[in-house]
Parts: C-alpha cells; sequence; structure tokens
C-alpha cells in the first residue's frame, strides 16, 4: 500500500521513530502559538493531504506522553480520515488538565495509524443466533 502525502507545512513528513512502531507522529502547522485552556477543544491543521487505496483509512490517535504529562489527547479517538477525504487533516485536541497548554507549530499533536479494512454486506433479517454471552453487556466478562 502506498500513503501519498502532500506537505503544504514546513513540517517533515510524518514517520515511524521506530522500526516496530504503529503509528506516525503528526505535527501541528499553525500561523500562532495556540493555547487550549482546561476542557477546552479546538482543531488543529497539519498541512497535510493524503490519499489512499480503497479499503484502507487513517486512525488519528492521541500522543501517549502527552495525554499521561500534560492531559491532552485527541477528542474523537480514534478519528477517522477515509480513502476518499482530500482536505486538510486536522486534529481535534482537548485539555482535559488543570492547566493552559500551548501548542506552537511543529509540535507533535498526535500520531497517524493506518489500517485496513473492508465494508461488508449489509443483509436484514428478522432475528440472530443466541450465544452463551448473549445480551449480557458491560463488565459481563469478568471484572479483571
Amino acid at each position: 500500500m502506498v500513503l501519498k502525502i502532500v506537505n503544504k507545512s514546513n513540517n517533515q513528513l510524518p514517520r515511524y521513530e521506530t522500526l516496530l512502531s504503529a503509528g506516525m507522529d503528526v505535527r501541528a502547522f499553525i500561523d500562532n502559538p495556540k493555547v487550549i485552556a482546561p476542557l477546552e477543544r479546538t482543531l488543529i491543521k497539519t498541512g497535510l493531504y493524503v490519499e489512499m487505496e480503497k479499503g484502507y483509512e487513517i486512525q488519528v490517535r492521541p500522543r501517549s506522553g502527552l495525554a499521561l504529562k500534560k492531559g491532552i489527547t485527541v477528542l474523537n479517538s480514534p478519528g477517522t480520515i477515509d480513502a476518499d477525504y482530500r482536505g486538510e487533516i486536522g486534529v481535534i485536541l482537548i485539555n482535559l488538565s488543570k492547566e493552559d497548554f500551548e501548542i506552537n507549530s511543529g509540535d507533535r499533536i498526535a500520531q497517524l495509524v493506518v489500517c485496513k479494512h473492508e465494508q461488508p454486506v449489509i443483509e436484514e433479517v428478522d432475528q440472530i443466533s443466541s450465544s452463551e454471552r448473549g445480551e449480557k453487556g458491560f463488565g459481563s466478562t469478568g471484572v479483571n
């Protein structure tokens, strides 16, 4: 699979930081520093435009270090970039900490994970088969 990227920012292309990384860090591309107040959400642009093959998506996920150390996460995690989207990649960030957080152009703000997916054939039926679990929901498979 080839991921085509147009980079209109002055940042480097997203890249895998280690040989076995699943996600590529993506950087902010903004004119001025942006302060995100506690519980505020904002859209941060990246200057990146992508094209990928049918059957693939890009998931936009939080960076674990930002989430743990600063309380900054991707609000609609994981965000989805569909194969037919051609606009600029933007990342919706939220500040879940008690302190203001400043984002500058070039800061690593999220990670992109390329995933293969399928579109199933949808079939409407009158009933579905039973299973051992049945309708038992949240927490029904055990506490640990």
